[in-house]
């Protein structure tokens, strides 16, 4: 609205005194570069002090990446240590998703009141915490607490994005976004590596003992070394600059030209100061409108949506209970009895339905609420744009496919012959690296092409690309070799699908929403990524073979082919709908693109 507002002015102006427009730029040579230079950016260039945070930043991401990524190989072990059925297996991922997508809009909002980096470090020394606990759990429940605690560390993200945001010019975004993005990819490659080693000889326990020094170095170098411009600073600071250097720029040029032409411009210099009062007068109301020149101290912090975070938070635990008690017909209960939450058929049902009932109530509670709140976790007339719903929608459908998948890959490895391959920790790890390395490579090289091509077209690639590499794990699991290579197309699409929808939402959110709206974004995908292992879960419940262990008389239950078929399948066909999401989300043709400030052009 900035851009289009000062290029309306502009216009107004020249059909005002089309006489003038031409003799106010042979005047004010210099004018654009005064008045609208910061908004344009200073340079096009990164800066090193961008570089500086997006190297400290993408440490971050690969921490949490490799703290999580060492646990999935780990989830056997988690089930046979905790005595666990598959579907509570899956809460083992849930708590934490949960937890993250309760904090990831709060962190946003909080960030956009309290400051970037304050929020960044309260929420590292809760991570820290949480992973420190669950290094020494020795029960489900403490392990589920421990989870929390590590599911709020999910509300760096948001903050990290909008970070790139201040930091990056706006057509290179989304370089720094793909670098975040790889540094997943990079935390995930160390993860399997390191972690399927600490877990083979040293157990799952040593997996979070090894993520303690890390988190503690990473809170010293952000306390130290990372300092940004917070969106409250920017209410001070605007793209415009200072109203005392730039308002009266414009007069005090046209005078010295005036004086260097001497009497010749006497006749014209009354018409021409009275065109840039009107300019420096427009321009000034585009501060007011921006809120530029406000004391950021003087700013009314708005209230935290404490009725919508409660609300959320138990509309998301009902919807994942009801997963976890679900109990589809073909479910052997005999051979499951000893791991399930409830073995009675009867009673399950009545507890889903109850679950159901309250999941329902709290979502509607959760709209009602956010419509009423002074200032809502989710702000639904951002969320009602064209681009940013569809956009959203997208990241649902890849978290969700995404996580249901990590949630299966561990134990279809480990799981023994007839209905798994029968790997070690470490063997099961080498199926998911070829997916980890591709992510790496592909996620800057997606920013890269994003930043020249727009984000239309590879974001619609890539989530064909994921759709194409689902339907493969569907046909083709039978051997880790062909899974692999499923996971690694499904990795290329993954890359530019999600740097392009990401890019398309904050290119299409104003400056002063940019928190919450990454927070909602992030909260979107989190919620998708909850619900993703939730499903897992229930199918290979749903779906159990009895197999005697190899030199025992001792039976055990395991999912069956039949429940992993379902699970690819699934994965799959809602990866068929991120499709047109994507196409929905990319209507305008250059949706995406960095759009220049519209200036006015010279007549000749």
């Amino acid at each position: 609205m900035k851009n289009v507002k000062i290029n309306n002015i502009n216009n107004d102006k020249n059909d005002r005194h089309p006489d003038l427009s031409n003799a106010r730029n042979s005047y004010l040579p210099s004018h654009r570069s005064i008045a609208l230079s910061e908004h344009t950016g200073k340079s096009e260039k990164i800066s090193s002090a961008a570089w500086k945070v997006v190297a400290i930043l993408s440490l971050i991401a690969t921490m949490v990446t490799y703290a999580e990524t060492m646990l999935i190989p780990a989830i056997p072990d988690l089930i046979r240590d905790f005595h666990v059925s598959y579907n509570a297996s899956s809460w083992l991922m849930t708590m934490y998703l949960v937890a993250g997508a309760v904090m990831t809009p709060i962190a946003g909002k909080l960030s956009d009141i309290y400051g970037r980096k304050k929020i960044l470090l309260m929420i590292m020394v809760i991570y820290t915490i949480g992973v420190t606990v669950a290094a020494s759990s020795s029960t489900f429940y403490t392990m589920l607490i421990a989870r929390s605690f590590q599911g709020v560390g999910m509300g760096m993200f948001p903050i990290a994005y909008t970070m790139i945001r201040s930091q990056f010019p706006r057509n290179k975004i989304s370089i720094g976004q793909g670098i975040i993005t790889s540094m997943y990819a990079s935390g995930s490659v160390i993860g399997l590596v390191v972690g399927g080693g600490i877990i083979q000889y040293y157990g799952w326990h040593a997996t979070f003992i090894s993520v303690i020094p890390i988190s503690i170095f990473l809170l010293i170098i952000i306390w130290k070394f990372v300092n940004v411009k917070d969106h409250r600073d920017d209410c001070a600071s605007n793209n415009y600059g200072d109203k005392d250097s730039n308002s009266g720029s414009t007069n005090d040029l046209t005078s010295k030209n005036n004086n260097k032409n001497g009497s010749r411009q006497r006749p014209r210099q009354k018409q021409i100061q009275k065109y840039n009062k009107d300019m420096d007068d427009d321009l000034d109301e585009v501060k007011n409108d921006n809120n530029v020149g406000i004391d950021p101290h003087k700013i009314k912090r708005q209230p935290l949506d404490i009725k919508g975070a409660v609300t959320l938070a138990v509309a998301i635990v009902s919807i994942l209970l009801v997963f976890t008690f679900l109990q589809p017909p073909g479910e052997n209960l005999t051979a499951s009895s000893s791991a399930s939450f409830v073995n009675n058929r009867n009673y399950s049902t009545m507890i889903t339905i109850s679950f159901s009932i309250l999941g329902t109530s709290s979502f509607i509670g959760f709209i009602l609420a956010e419509r009423r709140a002074q200032s809502p976790l989710l702000d639904l007339k951002l969320m009602a744009n064209k681009v940013i719903l569809p956009g959203n929608l997208v990241m649902l459908v890849i978290g969700m496919t995404m996580f249901m998948v990590m949630q299966t890959i561990p134990i279809l490895a480990r799981s023994p012959n007839p209905v798994g391959f029968g790997d070690s920790v470490i063997e099961a790890t080498k199926i998911q690296i070829p997916y980890s390395i591709i992510l790496l490579v592909s996620g800057p090289t997606s920013g890269f092409i994003v930043s020249k091509m727009g984000s239309r077209t590879p974001m619609i690639a890539g989530t064909i690309i994921t759709t194409i590499g689902f339907f493969a794990i569907y046909a083709l699991h039978s051997t880790q070799l062909f899974v692999s290579i499923g996971l690694a197309v499904v990795s290329v699409g993954l890359s530019f699908a999600a740097v392009g929808v990401m890019n398309i939402i904050i290119l299409a959110t104003p400056a002063q929403s940019m928190g919450i709206s990454t927070g909602m974004t992030s909260l979107i995908r989190i919620i998708g990524s909850a619900l993703g292992p939730a499903i897992a879960g229930m199918l290979m419940q749903s779906q159990q073979q009895i197999l005697k262990m190899n030199g025992s008389t001792t039976a055990a239950t395991f999912p069956s082919s039949e429940a992993y078929n379902m699970i690819f399948l699934t994965a799959a066909i809602l990866s068929v709908f991120s499709i047109a999401f994507a196409i929905m989300a990319g209507k305008k043709r250059d949706v995406g693109k960095a759009a220049p400030l519209s200036i006015p052009k010279e007549r000749p």
